[in-house]
Order: structure tokens, then sequence, then C-alpha cells
């Protein structure tokens, strides 16, 4: 079995869990989760990439067991988050790396990336969105209505999202075989959503997440001028990014390896052995597996 600690550090006055197995000197890959769970979504595919690399996964500010201070007290936004997830990788000495992101992962990566063009050696992407064509508006109506305006109608509409009965919707919408879900990966979520006061820090993230479609036509110029190499695997059943969001990586990157599968929002916990092969075949082609160091 592959050891994978679990461990607490401080950075910027806030306490950061992080998930973390493999070589310190091996080639460094960092896991950034989504919404609205954390790095427990990786807890399977963290020993199975920790043979041959640094693997990281934290929870990011607000999420699973980092600390979340209520949002009177911070101010809950990508950047921060970002800047954050940055903060930390710079105190476990990670310059270089790759990087596997996933729904809000995907636009905290993409601020590390425009940061720090050199420090990224290969991008992993699923589900995790960088073109307005991958947007079904029927999910995203709510959030761009409560950015436009807050009012209690539009709030009460964008708080359905925070309910056991949506976040348990993202598990299972999309998947050809519901039974393989585990129930707890919706129960857990919505339990770290529903601590006192991580609502008003969810709201803040969703006022915020309209601020990521801005950066994407600078994210298409850094794909175009850098060429990271970039797998997208995605299930090809989600409803709040479509296979579009896969397909239009090849726009900038020709090059890009684009896999649809069979799943959902949450691919990893239908597919994961699908996913492991692609990833595991992908890194080894890479510049991120052959010889470039985490540190």
């Amino acid at each position: 079995m592959v050891a994978v600690h679990h461990r607490y550090t401080g950075v910027q006055g806030r306490q950061l869990f992080y998930r973390e197995a493999g070589a310190a000197d091996a080639p460094a890959v960092v896991l950034l989760h989504g919404f609205p769970t954390s790095s427990f979504m990786f807890r399977h595919l963290v020993p199975a990439l920790a043979d041959r690399y640094h693997v990281i996964a934290p929870d990011h500010l607000g999420f699973g067991l980092s600390d979340a201070p209520p949002a009177d007290q911070f101010d809950y936004t990508f950047d921060a988050l970002a800047g954050l997830t940055a903060a930390l990788l710079d105190k476990l000495g990670v310059s270089r790396y790759a990087m596997y992101v996933q729904d809000y992962g995907a636009p905290i990566g993409w601020r590390l990336a425009l940061n720090d063009p050199g420090a990224i050696t290969a991008i992993i992407t699923q589900n995790g969105n960088a073109y307005e064509a991958g947007f079904v508006d029927a999910f995203w109506q709510v959030v761009w209505d409560y950015r436009r305006e807050q009012t209690p109608q539009t709030e009460k509409a964008v708080r359905q999202a925070l309910t056991l009965d949506a976040i348990k919707w993202q598990y299972l919408t999309g998947v050809p075989d519901p039974t393989l879900i585990s129930p707890e990966t919706w129960h857990h979520d919505h339990a770290l959503v529903s601590r006192p006061g991580n609502d008003r820090i969810q709201l803040d993230l969703f006022l915020d997440y309209a601020t990521n479609l801005p950066l994407y036509p600078r994210l298409h110029e850094y794909l175009r001028a850098h060429r990271p190499p970039l797998l997208a695997v995605w299930g090809k059943g989600d409803e709040i990014f479509t296979p579009a969001g896969a397909r239009a990586f090849a726009d900038d990157l020709p090059d890009a390896r684009i896999h649809l599968l069979d799943g959902g929002h949450f691919l990893l916990e239908s597919a994961l052995d699908d996913v492991i092969a692609l990833v595991r075949d992908f890194l080894v082609g890479s510049s991120a597996g052959r010889g470039q160091r985490g540190t």
C-alpha cells in the first residue's frame, strides 16, 4: 500500500489541510478540487499516482478540513484561493508541477498558470472549464442572475446548490450506473458546506465566479504561447460543463488529448480506473513525467 499523509500547515495565517504521497524528489502533480467537495474527491487518485509522482491535494480555504474563516473575516475570491495555493506550494518547495483541475479547481489552476507560466509542466482538466462553450445555461443562469443583482429571490435560487438534493444531483447526473456512486460522497460534501457560516462563503464564491470568464482570453493566449501538454478527460454526461468545454481546448492546443468518458461531473467516482490509465499514460508521455522534478 502507498502511504498517503494527511497534513495541516499554516499559510498566510490560515491552516490548510492537504493530502500528500510519493517521494518528495519525484515529479510533482497538484490536484485541485471543485465545488462542493474537497481533496476527498482525490482519495483514490492520490495513491494511484504516488508510485511515480509527488502528489499534493489541498483543500481550498472554506472547504474540507482547511480553515473556514467567516466571510466577514476573509475575502473569498478565486484570486485569494489561488494565492493561498501558490503560497502552500512555495512553502512545500514545489516550484514545477503538473496540475489536475476539476470544476472550481480550474479557475484556481488557470490563475496559477497565468501568474507563473514556467511552473506548469502539464495540465489535466477533468470537467474543468476554460471556454464559454462548455457552460450549460440551465445550470449557470441562477449564478449569473445572482451576480447581476443580489435580492432575496436570486439568493434563494442560488442557495439551492447547497442542498443535499442538488449535491446528490451533481454526483449522479450522467452516470450510466448510479449504484457505482457511494452515497457517502454527497452526504460528506453536504455536511461540510452546511457548517455554520459556510453558506456565506459559498455565496461569495458564486458571486465571484463571473470574474473567471474575463480570464479566458489570457488563458487561451497562454496555451498558444507556452503549449503545455494537456489532457482533457471529461464525463460526457455532465450537465454543468458539457463536452463542448473539453473539445474547445483543441482550438488553442491542437495536440491536446481529449477523452469523453461515460460519466458525470465527478467522473472519478464511476470511472476511476479509466481515468487513472489515461492520466498515467499522459504524464509518462509529457514533460511532467520525463525527469522533471517538483523541487
